[in-house]
């Protein structure tokens, strides 16, 4: 199943049937279908929201979304929806919006969710063959990719991870939101390689000392840093001989986050790969990263 189909899946018959009824080039371009309760559900494509045309999204409809993505158990997803979304099989993550439920260590949950972003995964074998030789000229050294959000960082980081795995590296990903591998059952979903091991579910800042001690791996890879939590975790590893890959939202000649940059700083990052969207093209750029002496 390809990743549109994937996250279409997902939906309730007659929204899938609208979405399915898209023309190819449509399919093959779109980035999330959203739902909003009582708003037309849209599919997003090249950046902009076109309206799917089967009337006001209904309570009934985010409630089987929600029940698909979470294989009608909610009750045992508590953990990601705290976290504000949830993830299906093919690699499908569903961002949810609504109330937050309060807890004692933050957000607890959401109830009356009012809008869902179905975000459509795709493997894009070849997307890094345009910068893979400046990244490996010497060996493989920890490499941060920026973008906006939905600009493709998931996808490159996947495909060099698979990349790595198939050159013999031991890449142990850290797979919070089950987007890079979709492992299920044990097996990923997507081609990542021969030579990598996935922990799927955990937190970042709790996987990587795990991954790091129990499988040896050469690099460790992650989605999304987040808070210092994630910043301390990664430059752990990177202190210990572990090579770095991972992502963070961010855009060129803006500041990155207080996180990135102190990991930049402290020299846990030696390249760094820019995402920049052009006209529906995307563009990579790759700059070595000095740390501050």
């Amino acid at each position: 199943m390809d990743g549109f189909q994937a996250a279409a899946s997902l939906l309730p018959p007659s929204l899938r049937r609208a979405a399915e009824s898209l023309d190819a080039d449509s399919r093959a371009l779109c980035e999330e279908l959203r739902l909003r309760r009582g708003r037309t559900p849209t599919a997003l494509i090249g950046g902009r929201e076109y309206g799917l045309g089967t009337g006001p999204c209904t309570e009934r409809d985010i409630r089987c979304v929600l029940e698909a993505a979470s294989s009608a158990s909610l009750h045992a997803a508590d953990q990601q929806l705290r976290r504000g979304f949830l993830s299906a099989p093919g690699g499908v993550r569903v961002g949810v919006c609504g109330t937050a439920v309060a807890g004692g260590d933050g957000m607890a949950g959401v109830r009356d969710v009012s809008s869902l972003s179905v975000r459509v995964p795709r493997a894009v074998p070849g997307c890094a063959d345009g910068i893979w030789a400046r990244l490996t000229a010497g060996g493989f050294s920890s490499t941060i990719i920026i973008s906006p959000p939905g600009a493709g960082k998931t996808t490159l980081l996947r495909e060099l991870v698979r990349l790595l795995s198939t050159a013999g590296t031991r890449v142990a990903v850290a797979d919070e939101r089950g987007e890079i591998a979709d492992a299920w059952g044990g097996s990923p979903g997507f081609d990542v390689g021969p030579c990598t091991d996935v922990l799927t579910g955990a937190e970042k800042a709790r996987a990587v000392p795990l991954l790091v001690r129990a499988m040896n791996p050469q690099v460790v890879a992650v989605d999304e840093i987040g808070g210092p939590a994630d910043g301390r975790a990664l430059l752990e590893a990177a202190g210990g001989g572990v090579a770095v890959l991972a992502t963070a939202h961010g855009a060129r000649g803006r500041r990155e986050s207080e996180v990135v940059r102190k990991l930049m700083e402290a020299g846990a990052f030696r390249r760094l790969v820019w995402i920049e969207d052009r006209a529906g093209t995307r563009r990579y750029t790759v700059e070595a990263v000095e740390p501050c002496a």
